[in-house]
């Protein structure tokens, strides 16, 4: 079995932690001006340092900092270019739902244009790296997200005219945060450009098609548009595409397999491996693995982030199994399929769920690879 020195490695988790309840609270207490943004460093920094100490603790070989400094997985990031909301229902914050049900798509709101003034997670990967030997794991959103989100009239609605100019002020940004986090050292990109998973349900061609769009010419778009990024991207720096149905404390934004986007996916997107959400009925079979090039990953979300219900080891090496049938077992490995707290408020389930589910991601993949 060939064994992994670089990303991704055969146990992975998504990237996003439980935050503890005291920095949820301080940080309420901050939004209201009742602690300085130093209180609320400081127990940033010794959550992350924790979060830190988890990853090792299971045996991991990677470490993200679980999001910590972050409201969401993708708010956070894109504020920093510009008076820019992705995160959006009817004008509010949108809803978690523990019912794990499906819950309304956030919209985007873009009153500006995209711009890139400074680093945004450099910090974030100096502060990883300076307190654990592992790998640090940076995650972003993916650039296409935004537009997923709003579609052309939310870009045209404000500051752009043109959608050549968006994209184009879009692949810069993208190409200056990846700049300079390789400048500082960082090795390891997760990208999560959750569309694509979405493409395959029915009720989002629905939606998409209401708002003026066609479904399948944007997965053609948004490929060219991720492709322009990969092209340029630091030699050095590994790059993954994490994809998912949504996942906000146990709710969902949609379903379907990945057999009508499979082909365009693995073949005409130039990213060499993915994180696959694999946790329920909702995403298919395995079948469109046999599109996957032999040179590429795909790293199988599998044990789920939406309950606290641990799932059987012995099931899951059937999966993998399962999977095999029409993939070479070294093109594979393991995952839960989403963060736990894609929203800071969290999933579902308790830290120490959170703790056996990554354990049961890291004595997975030792038994089948023989490694981490």
């Amino acid at each position: 079995m060939l064994q992994t020195t670089k990303p991704p490695f055969r146990a992975e988790h998504i990237g996003s932690l439980l935050r503890p309840p005291s920095l949820l609270n301080l940080r309420a207490r901050f939004s209201r001006g009742e602690i300085d943004q130093a209180a609320l460093t400081k127990a940033e920094d010794q959550a992350i340092k924790d979060a830190v100490a988890l990853q090792e603790r299971v045996g991991l070989k990677f470490a993200t900092d679980g999001e910590y400094r972050r409201r969401s997985y993708h708010s956070f990031f894109y504020s920093q270019l510009g008076d820019i909301s992705i995160d959006t229902v009817g004008g509010a914050d949108a809803p978690g739902d523990a019912t794990g049900h499906r819950v309304p798509q956030p919209v985007a709101v873009i009153k500006s244009r995209v711009r890139w003034t400074k680093p945004i997670h450099v910090a974030d990967f100096k502060f990883i790296a300076a307190h654990t030997k592992l790998v640090p794991k940076i995650t972003i959103p993916g650039p296409c997200a935004l537009h997923f989100r709003g579609g052309d009239q939310a870009v045209l609605k404000s500051e752009y005219k043109d959608l050549d100019q968006f994209w184009d002020d879009t692949v810069e940004a993208f190409g200056h945060e990846l700049k300079a986090l390789a400048d500082a050292g960082c090795t390891y990109v997760q990208i999560d450009e959750t569309a694509f998973a979405k493409f395959g349900d029915p009720e989002v061609q629905a939606y998409l098609k209401a708002r003026g769009d066609d479904w399948s010419t944007l997965i053609d778009k948004y490929v060219a548009v991720t492709n322009r990024i990969l092209k340029n991207a630091p030699p050095a720096m590994r790059i993954g595409m994490h994809l998912c149905r949504g996942n906000r404390g146990g709710s969902w934004h949609s379903e379907g397999s990945y057999d009508s986007v499979a082909d365009r996916l693995f073949n005409a997107l130039n990213i060499a491996f993915y994180f696959l959400e694999y946790d329920s009925p909702r995403a298919g079979t395995f079948t469109p693995l046999r599109l996957l090039p032999r040179h590429k990953i795909a790293v199988l979300g599998i044990v789920s982030t939406k309950t606290p219900v641990m799932e059987d080891l012995a099931a899951m090496k059937k999966r993998i199994e399962e999977a095999t049938r029409h993939l070479d077992l070294n093109c594979l490995a393991v995952s839960p399929q989403c963060g736990f707290a894609s929203l800071d408020t969290g999933n579902p389930l308790s830290p120490e769920a959170q703790e056996q589910k990554l354990r049961l991601v890291d004595e997975l993949a030792r038994e089948i690879w023989g490694e981490a």
